[in-house]
């Protein structure tokens, strides 16, 4: 059975279109028979990586010296086969998950190699993800406003040595509902965040079709500025 933990940055958790598009990909995960969790940084305490002579790399190898809510979270991390990232668009993410991200440098084995002329490690052999995902929310308009987010757990993925299995990015989110109620465009939406986590589950890839079904407009940029 795949293990998948799910880590939403979204501060305001549960209430967040980040969390709403994250349920529907996860829901088809699940109906896949996938085994899942979620956290949400916003409820942990986790310090921000203070340790600039890197401790968990240079004195005991996959330790972390803090002490917090980090601790309980890395052998849930280091046993999910799938790790699923989520987060809406801030500066460029929320102040949580970017510790989190920082934080995640004890998964990494500290033996460095050069791969297409980029500096790259590996995952420790006792952790066992092997694909990460990106879910992400933004309130502007375009597509685009997502992508230093995009390249920055792409770039994780790389330097971790895992597969990125692709990005569920829904701009102007707001718009998949009004009055408090998901529209029809906004189910639609769901409905294919839902189709790509039953995809990755059951054959180990995501649909193209089914992510740009998920981005695709739901308004006009003249409609939307107004």
């Amino acid at each position: 059975m795949h293990q998948i933990i799910a880590v939403n940055g979204s501060p305001r958790m549960e209430k967040g279109y980040t969390q709403l598009l994250l349920d529907a990909f996860l829901q088809g995960m699940t109906e896949a028979g996938a085994d899942v969790e979620t956290v949400f940084t916003s409820r942990l305490n986790i310090k921000p990586c203070a340790c600039g002579r890197l401790y968990c790399w240079n004195d005991k190898p996959g330790e972390c010296c803090i002490q917090d809510d980090m601790q309980p979270l890395y052998p849930k991390l280091k046993s999910a086969n799938i790790l699923v990232l989520a987060t809406p668009v801030y500066i460029p993410l929320p102040g949580d998950f970017q510790n989190f991200i920082n934080r995640l440098c004890p998964l990494l084995d500290p033996v460095l190699e050069m791969r297409r002329g980029r500096t790259r490690a590996r995952m420790r052999a006792d952790v066992k993800i092997q694909k990460m995902v990106l879910v992400a929310t933004s309130g502007w308009w375009e597509v685009e406003n997502m992508d230093t987010v995009l390249k920055i757990i792409k770039e994780l993925a790389e330097d971790a040595s895992v597969e990125f299995s692709g990005a569920l990015l829904r701009p102007h989110s707001s718009v998949m509902k009004s009055a408090d109620k998901i529209t029809p465009d906004g189910q639609s939406v769901l409905n294919a965040a839902r189709t790509a986590g039953s995809d990755l589950i059951r054959s180990g890839s995501m649909n193209p079709d089914t992510l740009a079904a998920i981005s695709r407009p739901l308004i006009s940029p003249e409609d939307f500025l107004s």
